[in-house]
């Protein structure tokens, strides 16, 4: 008895370990801090999984790096694959501030797609228009119908109080199964499941274009297209829309009180199916550039994911839009180096591992550990417990 007693007293722990929960706002640097924490051990605990099975994650990692920014053409290939990323990631941040769980913006990247080629197969715009019509009436019709298929879980949750992911999540596989109808019915190509190839002048003007009609070299092969403009645009578009005008305020402030908001008079079923239709716009217009600006016909297989992982770069970003863009980019990269390595599965299981690292460090943004050292008097009570016990 006595020896076990003074083996518990040699190697007792002397600290206390407590879990509390904030109280007062986390420190500004933290989130970005811990942001890049979860990034790192990502790659770190992936890497471990490539060893694991016989790789070498050092040289994984290098062929990744340059398969996706090794070269111009690869950067290329990285921020087309970056566009519809940072459309989609704006999208859910913007639904995500107000504490809207839009899950559906694969669904609306969908029928955004659909509501492009509508204008070129309806046909809406009359063949042999030019490019500056057919590219702002693609564009625009994307976006209403990502709208359109935004107000269905927006006025869901309104009026009924239908859980949001659920709805959101559901339509996904509606919108797909509805171009599906299309694709193997009136818009297929002589049975194909694709649609017959747009005209030029629907199609999104490539780096690749402006080296055969001004001759430039450098630019020849680059797949990059004038999408990114109208997803950079967007996003600085939502930025300022959140952050400088009332309406972002009311926002913020539905997601951070709902009670709050109705006592400032804020109209809150208004606000949720607003958010809803500009949330699924925006993801609409995505899948109006992929289809315009890569695919360049109506067809099936149009997206990586592109509507989730948007939800990724939206946590990524700390729901900022302009913080999507160089998240959006480094998921483009991790897309392109897919192609380069075996198996592909790898920069999935990253962007995976990412998810759940940055969900388990967002747990230090609302709590803190406290760690304290047990007086020689703690350490006599905690004794004579025990041996009262």
């Amino acid at each position: 008895m006595t020896n076990k007693s003074t083996f518990s007293n040699r190697f007792r722990f002397p600290y206390h370990i407590n879990i509390e929960e904030r109280t007062d706002e986390s420190p500004k640097w933290l989130s970005p801090i811990l942001t890049l924490i979860s990034v790192i051990a990502a790659l770190i605990f992936s890497g471990i999984l490539i060893a694991s099975v016989g790789g070498d994650p050092l040289y994984t990692y290098s062929r990744m790096w340059n398969a996706a920014f090794g070269s111009w053409f690869a950067l290329s290939d990285s921020f087309t694959k970056a566009i519809p990323l940072i459309l989609c990631g704006t999208a859910c941040a913007l639904a995500f501030q107000m504490k809207i769980w839009n899950i559906g913006a694969e669904g609306q990247f969908f029928l955004g797609a659909f509501g492009a080629s509508l204008v070129v197969l309806a046909p809406i715009v009359p063949e042999g228009s030019p490019a500056w019509v057919y590219i702002p009436v693609m564009m625009l019709s994307g976006m209403v119908f990502g709208a359109l298929w935004g107000v269905i879980p927006g006025l869901l949750k309104a009026r009924l109080n239908v859980n949001e992911i659920i709805s959101t999540l559901m339509l996904n596989y509606i919108a797909i199964a509805w171009n599906n109808f299309f694709l193997f019915g009136m818009w297929s190509d002589k049975g194909f499941q694709m649609s017959k190839k747009f005209p030029k002048e629907a199609l999104l003007t490539r780096l690749s274009d402006i080296a055969k009609t001004y001759d430039i070299k450098a630019l020849r092969g680059m797949t990059l297209h004038l999408g990114l403009f109208f997803a950079i645009f967007m996003a600085i578009v939502i930025y300022i829309m959140i952050y400088k005008s009332k309406w972002g305020y009311e926002i913020k402030l539905l997601g951070e009180s709902r009670e709050v908001a109705r006592y400032a008079g804020i109209n809150i079923s208004r606000n949720i199916v607003l958010i809803m239709v500009v949330s699924g716009a925006i993801a609409g217009l995505a899948g109006a550039t992929e289809i315009s600006g890569v695919v360049k016909r109506f067809q099936g297989s149009i997206s990586d994911g592109y509507g989730y992982t948007g939800i990724i770069i939206a946590w990524l970003a700390k729901l900022n839009p302009l913080l999507t863009i160089p998240v959006s980019l480094f998921f483009g990269g991790l897309i392109i180096a897919g192609r380069e390595i075996q198996p592909s599965g790898i920069p999935t299981m990253i962007q995976g591992i990412i998810l759940v690292c940055l969900i388990a460090f967002d747990f230090f943004l609302n709590y803190r550990i406290r760690i304290t050292s047990i007086s020689s008097t703690d350490q006599s009570m905690i004794e004579e417990q025990k041996e009262t016990a």
